[in-house]
């Protein structure tokens, strides 16, 4: 049996590898984190996606910002609380620049709002990208992620 890899091959390898890659980014390097947390917002009410933001502060508040990892993940619903025009935007920008919180938008979701809108909405630009916001959360709670859904 040929042992080479043809280039159909490694195409196909590099697919694969690019692939996995996009679907869970590498957690933000804060070596000195003591504790570990995914927020989940599925939910479109502005008291939720407020209250999300208000427990990721008070655990900033708590521990410091080097001593916790936290990641946002939006789905269904709750992904508009990563449009840009949300009302949340300037408290997202502070998260994201002083504390190193991270937000994870889901694909799916944004290809099921951009066919019923007609376009793609537009996302704050803090709003990294996921292919799926619930596998993201798995793989987060895999790595030893709390999941916490306020």
């Amino acid at each position: 049996m040929n042992q080479l890899i043809t280039p159909k091959r490694w195409l196909w390898l590099l697919l694969a590898l690019f692939a996995a890659g996009t679907v869970s980014a590498a957690p933000a390097d804060k070596p000195f984190a003591e504790k570990k947390v995914v927020l989940q917002i599925s939910d479109e009410d502005a008291y939720k996606q407020t209250l999300v933001l208000n427990v990721a502060s008070n655990l900033i508040k708590h521990y410091g910002p080097d001593k916790i990892d936290i990641e946002i993940v939006a789905f269904g619903p709750g992904l508009r609380l990563l449009f840009a025009e949300n009302s949340n935007a300037p408290r997202i920008d502070s998260l994201a620049d002083d504390s190193g919180v991270r937000f994870s938008a889901c694909e799916n979701t944004t290809r099921n709002v951009t066919a019923a809108l007609g376009h793609a909405p537009e996302f704050n630009p803090k709003a990294g990208h996921v292919s799926a916001g619930i596998v993201r959360i798995m793989d987060l709670v895999e790595q030893g992620y709390t999941l916490v859904k306020p």
